[in-house]
């Protein structure tokens, strides 16, 4: 279980980033630049708040969390851009793509095959990358 223990000497913003980079890698690190120009302060709070605070808390490890995350992005049917970042990650901390086809089809059950069907076309494009 990969972890980013919270010590007196590393800020949010640095625990943040170091998980960015180990889970997300580039992909994350486009985001970030992405709001430079528009918002670099949110991009602080994206860094320090989901990464530096929350991934970074003991109890699940990447693994999980990024099934968790492609599960609930799925089921909520309009974060395709945030879901494709995530099926990277997702791959990144070694779901195979089969694991996420298959997260990915489960939300069916629970949130309808539109949203589904919306996850898997995203998977798709992460895929042929």
């Amino acid at each position: 279980m990969t972890k980013f223990p919270h010590s007196g000497s590393e800020s949010r913003l640095e625990r943040g980033r170091r998980a960015l980079a180990e889970i997300d890698g580039e992909a994350g690190e486009k985001v970030v630049a992405s709001l430079a120009d528009i918002a670099p302060d949110f991009a602080t709070y994206l860094l320090e708040f989901p990464f530096g605070d929350i991934y970074s808390r003991p109890g699940l490890d990447l693994r999980a969390r990024e099934i968790a995350t492609i599960a609930a992005l799925t089921a909520m049917g309009n974060a395709a851009p945030q879901l494709k970042v995530h099926i990277e990650a997702g791959l990144n901390v070694g779901l195979s793509r089969e694991e996420i086809t298959e997260i990915i089809m489960q939300m069916a059950v629970y949130a309808g095959f539109p949203a589904a069907l919306n996850g898997l076309f995203a998977a798709k494009e992460v895929f042929a990358k």
